[in-house]
């Protein structure tokens, strides 16, 4: 954080600026969540955020909104203001233009093309700017975007639901339902956060999906992990979306007839390289960062959810847990394929949060 003191006045000003920046969760991909709010006399003059990617940036929307009543106000941005042309016109520019007196940025931009350089024109400018206001809270909320910018990868949530003793289905294969119908819709309604959904072909050939967000308005990306392009030309994978929005990564041991069929229907097929005999799940999520996929949700199954897990692909991991115990060495579990035999090795979670549902609770926690 820079030298220069943020007060409290400010922290309250940028987390509205965050609420803001919110509205648009899982709209602005491949652009970042953005907010912002113009403040002038301790008075609110101008607010805004950035809605989806190609339209007008929040300095913008917030500038417009306040007028000739920018002129000497404290504009409050939550990540520093872009600099360059892209989609839009750079929103640096116009804060100058307005005559802003001040401006509080919440974090840094880590696109090399801004990384500073904005804050450092402002501040040629004339204009005073502080740096770092609710800086780890604005960085949580564009993990993806910080995660692309940085690693040219997406940012990975792997999700499950479970029994308490760890089991997704008795032994005999009966899963519906373990966690309660209020929890199924929480889980539902997390995919619209997302730019893609992935699950192996086991769970298509197996529950038929339809892998479509919760709201009709989102355009979720399926990706079908195959390795030999099992996956079927008709089912309820193909309903409710756009062909060209499911994305099948397979090898080069998929027959090419299938291929050209899956093509000729518009899908996207991904021939990746092959690790153990599957995909190489490192080499397609380069792929799908490449195809601006940022923020990807891991649903399954089992050996997917462990092959992301061991490939130290996953960056967060959510399980949805009912307060049910199935007791059976032989049921299935939420995740296989790891194969610890240290428990000291074992993968661990870090900064872990327990949220209690209607009927069951939910642990979210980072990969340590």
């Amino acid at each position: 954080m820079d030298k220069t003191k943020i007060s409290t006045q400010d922290s309250q000003f940028m987390y509205l600026a965050l609420e803001l920046a919110l509205k648009a969760k899982g709209k602005t991909s491949p652009n970042p969540l953005v907010g912002a709010v113009v403040v002038k006399n301790n008075k609110i003059v101008g607010q805004g955020y950035h809605r989806r990617c190609g339209v007008a940036h929040a300095e913008s929307v917030a500038l417009k909104q306040a007028g000739m009543e920018a002129r000497g106000a404290t504009l409050y941005v939550t990540l520093e203001p872009c600099g360059h042309f892209g989609r839009t016109p750079p929103c640096v520019d116009s804060i100058i233009a307005n005559s802003i007196r001040e401006v509080i940025v919440g974090t840094k931009d880590p696109n090399p093309v801004n990384n500073g350089k904005s804050i450092l024109k402002l501040r040629r400018a004339g204009i005073k700017v502080k740096v770092g206001c609710l800086k780890e809270d604005l960085e949580k909320i564009n993990e993806p975007f910080f995660k692309h910018i940085a690693k040219k990868m997406p940012f990975v949530v792997v999700k499950c639901a479970q029994t308490l003793d760890g089991k997704i289905a008795t032994a005999q294969g009966h899963s519906r339902w373990i966690t309660s119908s209020g929890t199924r819709d929480i889980s539902h309604k997390l995919r619209d956060d997302f730019d893609a959904i992935l699950v192996g072909i086991n769970t298509v050939l197996k529950d038929n999906p339809y892998l479509n967000a919760k709201s009709q308005a989102k355009r979720l990306k399926k990706i079908i992990v195959d390795s030999t392009l099992k996956i079927p030309l008709r089912g309820n994978l193909y309903k409710n979306t756009k062909a060209s929005d499911i994305i099948v990564a397979t090898t080069k041991k998929a027959s090419s007839q299938k291929l050209n069929k899956l093509v000729k229907k518009g899908a996207c097929v991904l021939v990746c390289p092959s690790k153990n005999g599957q995909v190489d799940l490192k080499v397609l999520f380069k792929k799908l960062a490449q195809k601006e996929i940022l923020s990807l949700l891991v649903e399954g199954g089992a050996k997917v959810i462990g092959s992301v897990l061991a490939q130290k692909l996953a960056d967060k991991i959510w399980i949805f847990v009912a307060p049910k115990i199935i007791g059976d060495q032989s049921a299935l579990s939420a995740i296989d394929g790891l194969g610890t035999q240290n428990v000291n090795k074992a993968i661990s979670l870090e900064r872990i949060q327990i949220y209690p549902l209607a009927k069951d609770f939910l642990i979210e926690g980072y990969i340590a």
